[in-house]
């Protein structure tokens, strides 16, 4: 039984497209896309584990426990079904869940997601890195620093997906991204190759396109959905 109750925001009615956000955010990273996507969609904007409104809890502060979160959540909902769309640790919260609940899973959207740290660029992950480690130090004299370092560790330590387990994913997927984005080129086409049914959309932008480029990311993901629409309907 899941110990807290996740905080979320709903806009619109139908199918039901739920919102992941990354480490560190909310759910207002999603502003651009949850007012138009609420036109169609039963829009619903998740706070995870630790973050926004929704309270740290005492289980793990892992992805996979996040992933279970969402199992819970969905149950606490009613949702039988849904798209997923996930940013960053959101995309591979909904890597993980797919992986384990496949079933609750029409869809899935994955912007700037990684299968393990190694796939951030390292321009990125090694100040990462030494900000953990001074969070560490820091941790055992410091709340602040002890609830840093099990944010910066998400990024340091986790996921750890295998890429060919990601063969198991037989749902439709969109992984899309920024040309500049945090995620190596490299091991977001190896995303794209080990995710069976899955299309790839790069955008001019770094790893915040939701919010840089609401409109041709907006438009990319509309145009998926679609596709997966008339797919279902043939």
């Amino acid at each position: 039984m899941m110990d807290i109750k996740l905080h979320c925001i709903e806009k619109g009615e139908g199918f039901p497209l739920v919102m992941l956000h990354g480490n560190g955010e909310n759910h207002n990273y999603f502003e651009h896309q949850i007012e138009y996507f609420s036109r169609k969609y039963r829009v619903i904007a998740v706070d995870t584990r630790g973050h926004g409104k929704s309270p740290r809890g005492e289980a793990p502060f892992t992805l996979e426990q996040f992933a279970d979160d969402l199992k819970a959540f969905f149950d606490q909902m009613g949702i039988k079904r849904a798209i997923i769309l996930g940013f960053s640790d959101g995309g591979n919260i909904a890597l993980l869940f797919a992986l384990k609940y496949q079933q609750y899973i029409e869809a899935l959207i994955i912007n700037g997601a990684d299968l393990h740290p190694g796939g951030i660029k390292k321009t990125i992950q090694i100040p990462i890195c030494i900000g953990y480690g001074l969070v560490c130090a820091m941790a055992k004299f410091s709340r602040s620093a002890a609830a840093k370092k099990e944010m910066l560790g998400l990024m340091v330590t986790q996921p750890n997906i295998p890429r060919s387990s990601l063969m198991q994913i037989k749902v439709p997927a969109l992984v899309i991204v920024g040309t500049k984005d945090m995620v190596t080129a490299v091991h977001t086409n190896d995303i794209h190759r080990h995710l069976p049914h899955s299309k790839l959309v790069v955008i001019e932008g770094d790893h915040f396109i939701a919010g840089k480029k609401p409109g041709q990311f907006n438009r990319e993901v509309e145009m998926f959905l679609m596709s997966v629409n008339q797919e279902a309907g043939s």
